[in-house]
């Protein structure tokens, strides 16, 4: 039996009580995730590019090189749209595209250095507006945090290993 199905069985073996806990703390992450990304976007704009390129842009840089159907699938966009984003970033200059030597219907995606140094000055701006939105916790807060992000990390890991 793989890993994946026992943590589904070990769920449904769980009290309704406990299953209660587990949705609420996942709902209330759900919720907590997606405002704190959305108020870190914010600062985009200055890259000049929407986030779709920004996001593709972001699995080059930290993913290395991609076929368009590897970005296509990591981004969960069909392949024609991503043929479009990635146009995009070719004609920025912060997308390189090669031909694949041995299959011809395949090209391959890398970032440029122009491409790597506007994600990355992106990133740092999200960063920014992050830590001026946790400026206002005290230490004992801050340390919650780090924690909690240590088992977001850990849990996403051992999520990671399963669906390998």
């Amino acid at each position: 039996m793989s890993r994946k199905m026992l943590a589904v069985l070990s769920f449904c073996w769980m009290t309704d009580a406990s299953k209660q806990n587990h949705v609420e703390v996942a709902d209330r992450l759900h919720s907590a995730a997606i405002d704190l990304l959305r108020n870190a976007a914010k600062p985009d704009v200055l890259s000049g590019q929407g986030p779709a390129r920004l996001s593709a842009l972001s699995v080059l840089v930290f993913g290395g090189p991609r076929t368009l159907g590897q970005l296509a699938a990591a981004e969960r966009v069909k392949p024609p749209t991503m043929s479009r984003i990635v146009a995009g970033l070719k004609r920025a200059g912060l997308a390189r595209i090669q031909a694949d030597p041995k299959d011809a219907r395949k090209i391959h995606i890398s970032v440029t250095a122009k491409g790597e140094r506007l994600l990355q000055e992106a990133r740092r701006r999200r960063i920014l507006v992050l830590a001026e939105t946790l400026a206002g916790l005290d230490a004992g807060e801050l340390d919650t945090l780090i924690r909690a992000a240590e088992l977001i990390e850990k849990l996403l890991q051992k999520a990671s290993a399963r669906n390998a």
